[in-house]
């Protein structure tokens, strides 16, 4: 593994100090939900590994929408149980698999939602904008500090 320089470990940290303030700033004016727990993860592989397949935007937005849409069905139809929280989790990681936008914090949706009865607007606020404002931060930060190349290419996204 590659070794990293003092330097680079805190300005991935400080990446992800930057997304969530942000987030949590935009929360605070607008009175919208924009922040939900997987995103503390997400920004892991933003600012961290920028490079990876997994840190992409199709697979940050794909991957939380996706997950978090399961999530909110299951609710309809079930409650929190055990098994209903493992076959949403299970269904996430399959069709994240199968749709090519994996992105593991995105496996906590399902769970997020269904322990905190979460309605379908929670898909619009704060999974679709909240991914959707993290990219851009990432994009923005990445583009400003010269640190990483994000996204890889818009090309190879869809």
């Amino acid at each position: 593994m590659k070794e990293w320089s003092l330097f680079k470990l805190l300005l991935a940290g400080i990446g992800g100090f930057v997304g969530i303030f942000l987030l949590a700033v935009f929360s605070d004016a607008s009175g919208a939900e924009l922040l939900m727990a997987p995103f503390g993860a997400s920004c892991v592989l933003l600012f961290s590994v920028p490079g990876s397949p997994l840190s992409q935007p199709l697979n940050v937005i794909g991957g939380h929408a996706v997950s978090s849409l399961i999530g909110v069905v299951l609710a309809l139809f079930a409650m929190p149980s055990p098994w209903v929280m493992a076959l949403g989790v299970g269904l996430a990681v399959s069709v994240m698999a199968l749709l090519k936008v994996t992105h593991p914090p995105a496996g906590a949706d399902p769970i997020v939602i269904m322990l905190g009865a979460k309605g379908a607007g929670f898909l619009i606020f704060p999974v679709l904008t909240g991914s959707v404002a993290l990219v851009l931060v990432a994009m923005a930060y990445h583009t400003m500090l010269g640190t990483a190349q994000y996204p890889l290419s818009l090309r190879n996204q869809v």
